[in-house]
């Protein structure tokens, strides 16, 4: 079968591509194979019964399958202590075994909840809700149905997570450290959802606690509130706090140079120009998979913004564009920016995570500056894995840049 029809360049064709492999049809050729890291991984969770006592990092899964009725609850590892690295999604310094030995230790414990729920809670949820308040671990105990299974669940936008069973009961056997923060913005019914991922993300609640927040329905008006599958929540986060640094940045003067960032971790590359225009961002992504063709996905915004969804990248697209527009705010610029996400060969679904942190890191580092376009081009062509030709034929701000005349280029 053509390797394309097997794997489309839609996001619902790549998700389903585990899937269709379960680890032994070798469809992709990759060196690390995570059903079989699960399969050593389960080897040390040979006793897990129909219960389970272990400290939640604390992690929380909602599915988005029979909404408004969806499935969620707690992720539980059979273990106790510090497992915040569990769900934290800085693991840019781990290989792809380390992250899914983590991910896969995480039993996903299920219920069946309405979405609106979330505004009077009770039960199951009314215990999930307080165990995510937390910034910290919180002890807890399951018991489930019966044995949870060994089907693994994989996303485009979401970390993995490990095998599942339905919830029976749930007890929080010690109190959660809640952030003064996080109290006050939760506690408050009349507040807005935007407003208040935005005021916790100026108090430096760890990003992965705001979307967890969001997800269980604890931020905005009381009858607004309700559970928001995990991967919608992500996105929102994502755009939430980058449309909120965006009307800063479009405040300050503009860079005076064409810069290029880059990092390159978990099969997976992002490089970044920064072109010395007004406020407009693109994304494009470029998996290897489509070789020879080098087929390349956009979305884009000029300075007013999106009016519609990035429907061709997703939640890659909210995720990269957040760390350009943190990243300017801090230098008190702004500027045109392309991200240039490549995905190669030996990719593994982990999550939209890696092209957040990924564009994070990369812009964390010394820019190389260049007085023109074509100079910052060739640099990018040193940098990126794959011919640069079809990613300024699927740029439309290349072309923009290439065509806009500047008030300079008249003196």
């Amino acid at each position: 079968m053509d390797r394309q029809a097997i794997f489309g360049y839609g996001e619902t064709k790549k998700e389903s591509m585990c899937v269709r492999c379960r680890g032994f049809m070798a469809l992709c050729g990759r060196r690390v194979c995570p059903i079989l890291v699960k399969a050593k991984t389960y080897l040390d969770l040979k006793n897990i019964r129909d219960s389970i006592a272990g400290s939640a990092p604390p992690a929380v899964f909602v599915g988005s399958y029979g909404y408004p009725r969806v499935i969620a609850g707690p992720l539980i590892p059979p273990l106790t202590g510090d497992t915040m690295v569990m769900d934290s999604e800085k693991w840019l310094g781990l290989g792809f075994d380390d992250i899914l030995r983590y991910r896969f230790q995480l039993i996903r414990s299920k219920s069946a909840i309405d979405v609106t729920s979330a505004r009077e809670p009770s039960g199951v949820l009314e215990k999930v809700q307080e165990m995510v308040l937390s910034e910290r671990p919180v002890d807890t105990e399951a018991t489930f149905e019966k044995k949870p299974d060994s089907r693994v669940a994989f996303s485009m936008r979401e970390a993995p997570a490990g095998p599942s069973a339905e919830l029976k009961s749930l007890s929080l056997i010690d109190n959660p450290s809640v952030p003064a923060a996080v109290d006050r913005v939760t506690s408050d019914r009349d507040y807005k959802a935007a407003p208040a991922v935005l005021d916790l993300f100026k108090c430096n609640i760890d990003q992965r606690q705001i979307t967890r927040l969001f997800s269980v329905g604890l931020l905005g008006e009381k009858n607004s509130r309700r559970l928001v599958p995990t991967g919608w929540s992500i996105t929102a986060v994502d755009d939430i706090i980058g449309r909120g640094l965006i009307e800063k940045v479009k405040c300050y003067p503009t860079v005076d140079k064409y810069q290029v960032f880059s990092a390159e971790a978990l099969a997976n590359n992002v490089c970044v120009l920064l072109m010395p225009t007004p406020w407009m961002f693109e994304g494009l992504e470029l998996w290897h998979i489509s070789a020879p063709s080098w087929h390349v996905d956009s979305d884009y915004e000029l300075y007013d913004g999106r009016k519609g969804y990035a429907s061709s990248l997703a939640g890659a697209y909210y995720a990269a564009r957040l760390p350009v527009a943190e990243h300017l705010h801090s230098i008190r610029r702004q500027a045109g920016a392309i991200a240039f996400m490549e995905v190669l060969n030996d990719w593994i679904p982990l999550g939209v995570w890696r092209f957040r942190e990924l564009a994070k890191e990369a812009l964390s580092r010394p820019p190389q500056p260049f007085d023109t376009l074509e100079e910052a081009l060739k640099e990018l062509e040193k940098r990126l894995r794959s011919p640069i030709r079809p990613w300024l034929e699927a740029s439309r701000l290349y072309r923009l840049t290439k065509e806009q005349k500047l008030l300079s280029d008249f003196f």
